[in-house]
């Protein structure tokens, strides 16, 4: 046997093991992924192709209807070889952003102000159009309030890459 060193920044591939989602996702949630990538350290394999990392949610930001952008974060702090050897590792944090609910807000708002305006218009006129356009928009906005904050999910499978933040250091057979 001879201890190799899987240095720090090294990036390891891997697949989630199950689907997660800002939407269901708790902080410090368990979470766990599959190596999909041998990482090898002079010739010899130190982590290997189907070791798992355990690790924890540590952000779930569900976003806004308006602005704020849905944010998840997944950190991971353990690896679990083929041989069922567990060590410890620390990782950066993987962050994953949703889009901005802002140009689908402002496009309901939008859409409400034209159809109440064109209403408005046939029903009274230039100020039944200024009336319109207005309960339109009130509308849209109801309907953007209302309305499910976006989210943001992985699905299982889903690759990711991890860098590690420390060297670790892992026995292998010679």
């Amino acid at each position: 046997m001879v201890e190799v060193t899987v240095e720090r920044n090294s990036v390891i591939g891997i697949r989630l093991d199950f689907a997660i989602s800002t939407k269901t996702a708790r902080v410090e949630d368990r979470i766990s992924a599959t190596v999909s990538r041998e990482v090898t350290v002079n010739g010899r394999v130190a982590i290997p192709l189907g070791a798992r990392l355990e690790g924890t949610v540590i952000a779930v930001d569900r976003g806004g209807r308006f602005r704020e952008r849905p944010r998840l974060g997944l950190r991971f702090d353990t690896v679990i070889l083929t041989d069922g050897t567990r060590l410890s590792i620390g990782t950066d944090t993987i962050f994953r952003e949703g889009d901005s609910p802002s140009a689908d807000a402002t496009a309901r708002v939008g859409a409400g102000a034209v159809a109440g305006a064109i209403l408005g218009g046939v029903l009274g006129g230039k100020k039944g159009a200024i009336l319109g356009g207005v309960a339109g928009a009130a509308g849209g906005t109801a309907t953007v309030m209302t309305g499910d904050e976006h989210e943001i999910s992985l699905r299982e499978g889903a690759p990711l890459t991890v860098r590690l933040t420390e060297d670790l250091t892992v026995v292998v057979k010679r």
